[in-house]
């Protein structure tokens, strides 16, 4: 079968160039469209994916970033990728001290990731149609895991953790109908939020929290 790959990669040319690192494994064949931008030095971009139609835009213009799966569940390659769908789309910009992960494992879900300091965001999808946007800004550690298992097809969440202080949310959604999440903790202290959601209702769910 025929293999595509449509390529833009830009490293920095600094005497720290030698320090990024980028690598990807096409493990099905199918076509894609992957833009990698790295400027800045100890920024890493190591993933894999399987089948076509997919489109990533990675953006790294700070020090010591990573785009990849997490260590404690370490490479998918081995059941079919990281990225193991058809026409995904994922835009990921990380400015200094930011890891990401993912596990998509769906069709047709938009994924949009900013993070501006230290941050560690994971996200788990395993459903088609999801709209996940997240910005993590300001200085401190924050964190954020999203996970979407069971039948939540077509969700959309939002999650915006910004501030000084160290926020960390954990949420999980679930169910036989699709949710709307918007979460936004922007504080100078730390915010702490978990959520489990499981919508039975047939026209869906929404869920709004603030912290401030």
């Amino acid at each position: 079968m025929k293999k595509s790959l449509l390529l833009t990669l830009l490293i920095s040319l600094s005497t720290w160039a030698d320090e990024n690192h980028v690598h990807v494994e096409q493990v099905e064949s199918g076509d894609v469209d992957l833009s990698i931008i790295q400027t800045g030095y100890n920024n890493k971009v190591d993933f894999s994916f399987a089948h076509g139609g997919n489109t990533f835009n990675f953006t790294q213009t700070g020090n010591g970033n990573s785009i990849s799966w997490v260590s404690y569940w370490g490479s998918g390659k081995a059941w079919g990728g990281d990225v193991d769908g058809t026409n995904n789309t994922e835009n990921v910009e990380q400015i200094g001290g930011a890891t990401y992960g993912r596990h998509i494992w769906g069709n047709n879900n938009e994924v949009d990731v900013y993070q501006n300091g230290t941050h560690l965001h994971n996200i788990d999808v395993h459903v088609d149609g999801v709209d996940h946007d997240l910005s993590q800004s300001g200085s401190g550690s924050h964190t954020s895991t999203t996970y979407y298992y069971g039948n939540s097809d077509n969700s959309v969440t939002n999650v915006t953790q910004k501030g000084s202080g160290s926020h960390t949310s954990t949420i999980t959604l679930q169910g036989n109908y699709a949710t709307t999440l918007n979460l936004l903790q922007d504080s100078s202290t730390n915010q702490i939020y978990n959520l489990t959601q499981n919508c039975q209702t047939s026209n869906g769910c929404t869920l709004s929290v603030t912290q401030e």
